[in-house]
């Protein structure tokens, strides 16, 4: 896992975040991994952006707390969070990825309406932080595929915000281009 330190950091105010009910600023954290997901498509820096996020999705939805398993399923979310933590200080890569997959079957083992609205959150954060890395400059086929969406879903996502339509190859006119490069050289 790239950046321990930074994760280590994110999971700790998290569950900070999560004792105050605070799902705002633990979206805010599940952006921070980004960066590195971007650099690095190191699996698992994303997954913990989409894990955050997702709880923080499911943090908001306060009738999700009245549907059966609800209350196993928080105790997973949350036991597995708190091994994180432990796993990252103790450099326990095999722990952490564990732990991520914990929460993962987690999901696998509700029913009923929680299960189907729990996946749905996961699947639709998975789009958000596809979209987040496209962002970064990542090509959509590469972004898709490092979490596991159709190169559709993201392009859809893609086409209802504003990502389509920053330019990140804009070029300069020959003008701007000479100005530029007689600065770099005084």
């Amino acid at each position: 896992m790239q950046e321990k330190n930074n994760v280590l950091r994110i999971f700790q105010e998290t569950k900070e975040a999560i004792s105050r009910g605070d799902s705002i600023k633990i979206k805010n954290l599940s952006n921070q991994t980004i960066n590195t997901a971007s650099l690095t498509h190191d699996p698992e820096n994303i997954a913990v952006a989409i894990i955050v996020y997702s709880l923080s999705k499911i943090l908001e939805r306060e009738n999700y707390k009245k549907l059966p398993g609800w209350n196993n399923f928080y105790k997973i979310y949350i036991t597995s969070i708190d091994k994180i933590i432990i796993s990252l200080e103790k450099n326990d890569d095999e722990g952490i990825r564990d732990n991520l997959k914990l929460i993962r079957k987690a999901i696998t083992a509700l029913s009923g309406k929680l299960k189907i609205y729990i996946k749905d959150v996961f699947r639709k954060a998975s789009i958000n932080k596809a979209s987040k890395i496209y962002e970064h400059g990542i090509s959509m086929g590469k972004t898709a595929k490092l979490l596991g969406i159709t190169i559709y879903e993201l392009a859809s996502y893609a086409g209802q915000t504003e990502i389509s339509d920053i330019s990140l190859t804009k070029t300069l006119d020959v003008k701007s281009r000479i100005k530029l490069a007689m600065e770099m050289f005084t």
